[in-house]
């Protein structure tokens, strides 16, 4: 019976709107590190500010269109800066820079200065910006419910069939967008600025400008699958912090960086694994550690997941070894 329950459990992550919103995040990190070669270390920081700027355009009146278009262009101003002093530079300086500001933008966050907007360390509750995201869905209201085999959840609300719909539709337009970008000319410019950014200055591109419109474009995919990521649940700064960056690097490390399914599946592998080594933790040993101790260890888990990826299969599930070196520029 209780394994019945925990298989239920991660067949439920499978599909999940975080597994989405993850997948998502992902497929930015891909567009920076996988196709251009930039080692973007603060994708937490894009998430979170797509997630206060849909909550707080939404709180503020915006319809629902008006306030995902406000968190797209939160995530494009904040690559626009960090770009700017840093995209000229060589080496891991964007690492540097990225995974710092993530950090400045979740302290702004709890800070009390802002409290008014963000709800300082309380964060933003759900019930205060996902109204007229509710009020799009064509499925029925509560409290009816549908039941999808072993999964069973009301048509529309937080966690509802509706969020996930909307969830995985926008991560299947975000896979054909990429799609149609890397077989394009400039998704080639971009391959060949990873391989050798001079020999494509050679060639008259202006790699500054391929670079930072690969930072833009992925960083409009975080700050998007940061709103996806709150809406089950409420906008919090510490929940949004360096190990949702390492999720999601190891999301994409997992199904294969330079790949186009790759950080898709490297995100429903993971979250459910994750989900089955958590309940089978709790359940294994209740009563001999705590659930915060379950929680560490699941943390450690993936820590150390990330590094035995990075050693020993660094392309991933579904990636190519010959393309993908850890050349980060």
């Amino acid at each position: 019976m209780e394994l019945s329950r925990i298989l239920t459990q991660a067949l439920a992550e499978l599909i999940a709107p975080t597994t989405a919103a993850i997948a998502l995040a992902a497929i930015g990190l891909n567009l920076h590190f996988g196709f251009t070669g930039l080692l973007n270390m603060g994708q937490a920081g894009f998430m979170l500010l797509g997630a206060y700027g849909f909550g707080i355009a939404t709180i503020s009146g915006a319809p629902f269109w008006l306030a995902l278009l406000i968190s797209l262009a939160a995530g494009a101003l904040f690559a626009l800066i960090l770009g700017a002093p840093t995209l000229q530079l060589r080496g891991d300086y964007l690492a540097i820079v990225t995974i710092s500001a993530a950090e400045i933008i979740r302290m702004l966050g709890r800070a009390t200065v802002f409290q008014e907007y963000t709800g300082g360390a309380a964060g933003l509750t759900g019930g205060s910006f996902k109204s007229t995201f509710q009020e799009l869905s064509f499925l029925p209201a509560p409290p009816e419910r549908g039941a999808f085999g072993p999964l069973e959840y009301v048509f529309t609300g937080s966690d509802s069939w509706w969020t996930r719909l909307f969830a995985w539709a926008v991560v299947l337009i975000a896979v054909l967008f990429v799609w149609l970008l890397t077989r394009s000319p400039w998704g080639r410019v971009l391959k060949g600025i990873r391989e050798d950014e001079d020999a494509v200055r050679a060639l008259g591109k202006n790699v500054f400008s391929y670079k930072m419109q690969a930072l833009v474009l992925g960083g409009m995919c975080g700050s998007l699958a940061g709103m996806l990521y709150v809406l089950p649940r409420s906008v919090a700064p510490d929940a949004m912090g360096r190990s949702l960056t390492f999720f999601a690097w190891t999301v994409l490390l997992l199904g294969g960086a330079a790949t186009l399914f790759g950080p898709v599946l490297g995100s429903m592998l993971f979250y459910a694994v994750y989900m089955l080594l958590r309940a089978g933790m709790r359940e294994g040993l209740e009563g001999v550690v705590s659930a915060t101790m379950v929680e560490q260890i699941g943390g450690l888990l993936v820590g150390v997941t990330l590094m035995l990826l990075v050693i020993f299969r660094p392309q991933g599930i579904l990636g190519n070894k010959k393309e993908l070196a850890f050349d980060a520029r």
